[in-house]
C-alpha cells in the first residue's frame, strides 16, 4: 500500500507527495503539527494542512528573506524573526558577523520542539548564544518593543488561524514604531499566482509606512505555484543595494548571491500589475 499526502493549495489545485514515513502527528494549543517523510523532498513540517519546510528546498525561502534585508542594511545588530519555529531564519541571520542579538518571537512552542527534534539541520542555531528563543505572541512583542530593532522578518504561516494578525496594517505600523531610524523590515507575502490581493494589500500598507518598498520572487517548488513572493520596507537604504558587498560573498548559501540579490527585484509584468496600482 502506498501513502500520499496532499495540501489542497486552492479550491481546485493541489500538490501532492509519495510518503515514506509519517514520524509525528499532534494539535497544539494552535494549530495541527505534522512531521512526513517522503521520498522526493525528504522530511516535511506541516501546520494544519500547509508545507511549511522541506529538507530538500529549505534553503531558498529562509535565505530569501534573510539575507536581501540584512545585506541591504549597513549594521544589522538586533534582529526580530516573528514566527519561524522551525529555526531556519534564524539559521541565516546569525550568518551575518555584525548581528549581536536574535530574537525569535514564536507563538507555539511546539513547533520548536518538534523541529529541533525532526530538523536539526534547520534548528541548529536555535541555542547559539546570541539568539533568544521566546515562545510569545509575535505581535505583542512587536507593540511592545519601540525603536529596538535593526531588521524584523516577518516568517509567517499562511494568512490563517494564529496568522492573521500578522498581515494587518496595525502590525505594520507598529513594525515600524520598533524599528530603529535605518530599520528594514521584509514579510513572506505568498504567491503571485493565487495571492494577488493580498500582495497588492500588504505592499499598499508597507509603502504607506516606509520610505522603500519593494516586492521581490523565489522559486521555491513546495510552496503553491512554486514562485514565491516577498514584500520589503526600509526607512532608509534602498533595498536593492548591497551594503556591504564583501559581507554578502562571504555568506555560505546555496541560492541567495550578491547577483541574484539584485535580479530578484526584476518582476515579470503580471507581478510588477500586483503593485502598480
Amino acid at each position: 500500500m502506498e501513502l500520499w499526502y496532499t495540501e489542497k493549495q486552492t479550491a481546485n489545485y493541489g500538490i501532492t507527495a509519495k510518503i515514506k514515513e509519517s514520524l509525528h502527528t499532534e494539535t497544539s494549543e494552535f494549530q495541527d503539527i505534522a512531521m512526513i517523510d517522503t521520498l522526493e523532498w525528504g522530511r516535511m513540517l506541516v501546520l494544519d494542512g500547509c508545507v511549511m519546510t522541506t529538507d530538500r528546498d529549505e534553503f531558498v525561502y529562509h535565505e530569501m528573506i534573510s539575507h536581501v534585508a540584512l545585506s541591504a542594511h549597513k549594521n544589522p545588530q538586533r534582529v526580530l524573526v516573528v514566527g519561524g519555529g522551525d529555526g531556519g531564519v534564524i539559521r541565516e541571520v546569525i550568518k551575518h558577523p555584525s548581528v549581536t542579538h536574535a530574537v525569535l518571537a514564536e507563538i507555539d512552542g511546539r513547533v520548536i520542539d518538534v523541529s529541533k527534534k525532526y530538523l536539526p539541520a534547520i534548528a541548529c542555531a536555535l541555542d547559539d548564544p546570541r539568539v533568544s528563543v521566546r515562545v510569545i505572541d509575535g505581535i505583542a512583542h512587536v507593540n511592545e518593543s519601540e525603536g529596538q530593532y535593526d531588521v524584523i522578518i516577518v516568517d509567517s504561516t499562511d494568512p490563517i488561524g494564529p496568522a492573521v494578525g500578522l498581515f494587518a496594517r496595525d502590525f505594520y505600523e507598529a513594525i515600524h514604531r520598533a524599528l530603529r531610524p535605518d530599520g528594514i523590515v521584509v514579510a513572506q507575502t505568498e504567491s503571485p499566482f493565487f495571492n494577488g490581493e493580498l500582495i497588492s494589500r500588504v505592499y499598499g500598507d508597507l509603502s504607506s509606512l516606509f520610505t522603500h518598498t519593494h516586492l521581490y520572487l523565489a522559486s521555491i517548488p513546495t510552496y503553491p505555484s512554486g514562485l514565491w513572493s516577498f514584500t520589503i520596507g526600509s526607512k532608509q537604504y534602498d533595498p536593492k543595494m548591497i551594503a556591504d558587498p564583501a559581507r554578502a560573498n562571504s555568506l555560505e548559501t546555496k541560492y541567495y548571491t550578491p547577483d541574484l540579490h539584485a535580479a530578484a527585484f526584476a518582476l515579470p509584468r503580471f507581478a510588477k500589475e500586483l503593485i502598480a496600482k
